[in-house]
């Protein structure tokens, strides 16, 4: 048995702090004000400076952050683009606007903080790729969270090292009992504000939930998707929306002999969230800040001998020993260890974890999972 290594991710260590980076915040509705939020944790790290919408309700809530007047706010995302005294853009608009937003961003000489998924299509991936090529002293990090997790970079050494043995399946569910619909406060808003349900600007449950898992198991792994088929429709809720709200996704991982499953629904919330890694020698339960490793019977007493090996991590067993806790105290905010490194790697001009090459992976791999939805055929990768 292999001992782990740390499982304290270095950025998450207080680093010296040499220049506070000013931010414009792209998109200011839940997701944009949420960033917001840990941003204004942040405060030696990161500034807001200016946001941009172009929905006037949203901009009025900046009065939730107290004395604002000194944050600029713009409608218009070329126009904070240009803005010289930003260096920073968020990225927090519909999956539509994604590829236009970063490309202007990236024309103007500014960071990125990208929410995932990257893109929208396949296509524009690879062309956003090739763009940010050109620009190499900008740091772009895409926003998937669990690649900067304490939890999920623990769960990244149990597989490395080899404690769940051979992993054959991967079962990712992300349920809700709620129609996943937004007020809108007049009826031509509608397209605007509820951009989840409707094909022209999201790539639905697929995008907006599973894609966190899909682009874990990429990173966990070292792998990606050699097949996807997808079903769904839309089930329950008959209001007009064009996006599903039931969806399976089946992968199939060729070269690392592994099958991933992958349901979300609108429907039922009884489990909720469940993510569980199985293999021949025990299988890791995820939640959304919390999980153990299940050692298989035969495994359990071998388990219990690493305690004693020179060098070993201590594992926090259970009580009755037959299963391994893999955090040890609270977690923050995933976005808050994703924005630690996303300093550190400005300041070093270093690639972030999640960046725009596997970034673009996983977003190819969403964007062939939704074209399957449509068509109900098998997408082969490359």
């Amino acid at each position: 048995m292999v001992s782990l290594a740390s499982t304290i991710p270095a950025f998450a260590i207080h680093q010296a702090i040499k220049k506070t980076y000013k931010i414009g915040i792209l998109g200011y509705g839940s997701r944009g004000t949420g960033l917001h939020d840990v941003i204004n944790n942040l405060p030696e790290y990161f500034q807001v400076n200016a946001v941009c919408d172009t929905l006037d309700f949203r901009l009025a809530a900046l009065k939730n952050y107290g004395d604002t007047s000194k944050i600029k706010q713009y409608k218009d995302h070329r126009q904070m683009a240009e803005d010289k005294n930003l260096d920073i853009i968020f990225i927090c608009t519909p999956l539509s606007m994604h590829f236009e937003h970063a490309k202007t961003a990236i024309e103007n000489g500014k960071h990125i903080y990208l929410e995932k998924a990257m893109t929208h299509t396949a296509q524009e991936s690879i062309a956003l790729q090739k763009f940010a090529s050109n620009h190499p002293k900008q740091t772009i990090q895409i926003g998937h969270q669990y690649r900067y997790s304490p939890l999920y970079f623990k769960v990244k050494d149990y597989i490395q090292a080899g404690y769940l043995g051979k992993v054959t399946q991967v079962e990712v569910r992300w349920d809700r009992n709620n129609s996943w619909r937004r007020h809108v406060p007049s009826p031509e808003l509608e397209r605007m504000i509820n951009w989840r349900m409707y094909h022209e600007y999201s790539g639905g449950l697929a995008a907006e939930l599973l894609s966190h898992q899909v682009d874990f198991i990429n990173w966990a792994f070292e792998t990606q998707p050699n097949s996807l088929f997808a079903t769904g429709g839309i089930d329950y809720f008959k209001d007009g929306r064009e996006t599903h709200d039931n969806v399976q996704i089946l992968a199939r991982y060729e070269d690392a002999g592994m099958i991933g499953n992958f349901g979300a629904t609108c429907s039922n919330a009884h489990e909720g969230y469940v993510f569980k890694i199985r293999g021949h020698k025990g299988t890791i339960s995820l939640f959304f800040n919390d999980g153990y490793f299940y050692p298989e019977e035969n495994h359990i007493e071998e388990l219990l001998q690493v305690d004693g090996v020179s060098g070993a991590t201590k594992l926090n067993w259970m009580e009755d020993k037959k299963a391994i806790r893999l955090i040890d105290e609270p977690l923050k905010d995933g976005s808050y260890y994703a924005l630690i490194d996303f300093y550190r790697c400005i300041e070093e001009q270093a690639l972030p974890y999640s960046n725009i090459i596997n970034g673009g992976q996983t977003a190819i791999a969403i964007a062939m999972a939704n074209e399957s939805l449509r068509d109900g055929k098998l997408k082969q990768w490359g």
